[in-house]
């Protein structure tokens, strides 16, 4: 078990035949209404990378940007130059691939174009169009304010000190606008999906 446990690869893969297993034994019940679908899948993996992506927006806010001013600066380091680059690379691709295969979802549905411009044929796929939005706000503050900012302050690219000074609460403010915007957002995702899915 401990060889199982031990490796994060591991656990994905094993978790990831389960998964399959559990979708393909449920499309093949008798009077399932629930077939394997590339839809099915999106929305799968749309999940997966949004808690993924909003978990770690919630821990980024919520623990390691309070806790970091309390932290000896002998240990600081140990965050900076090996937790927050693992964790910024994380965040950054689950935003890419969760608004990646939400789009994916809403093309495939025919729902793409009239949820981005609010010309949906009922109250759902403009509030689905609302998250989208939001979702895609969020998703480019990820991209072209926060991680510019990081690669700096974490010493990823070169930066001066007062260049990296004056980042920090640019990234700061992004960040905490994502935070703001999830909430909305999250609602208009968990109840629009709840009538479209």
């Amino acid at each position: 078990m401990a060889k199982l446990f031990g490796n994060l690869h591991l656990v994905l893969v094993v978790g990831l035949v389960l998964a399959l297993a559990v979708m393909f034994y449920f499309a093949g019940v008798p009077g399932s209404v629930n077939p394997v679908t590339t839809s099915g899948v999106l929305t799968w993996l749309h999940v997966f990378f949004g808690i993924t992506w909003i978990g770690l927006l919630y821990y980024l806010n919520f623990v390691q940007v309070p806790v970091m001013p309390t932290i000896p600066a002998e240990l600081k380091p140990g965050v900076t130059a090996h937790i927050a680059p693992k964790v910024m690379f994380f965040f950054r691709y689950s935003a890419l691939l969760t608004v990646l295969t939400g789009l994916g979802i809403a093309g495939g549905g025919h729902f793409l174009m009239p949820a981005l411009m609010f010309k949906g044929t009922s109250s759902t796929v403009n509030l689905i169009g609302l998250g989208m939005w939001l979702a895609m706000i969020m998703a480019a503050n990820v991209w072209f304010v926060i991680w510019p900012a990081q690669k700096k302050i974490l010493g990823l690219a070169e930066a001066t000190p007062e260049e990296k000074a004056r980042l920090a609460p640019i990234a700061l403010i992004a960040s905490r606008t994502n935070v703001l915007l999830s909430l909305p957002m999250l609602y208009c995702m968990a109840n629009a999906n709840a009538v479209l899915g």
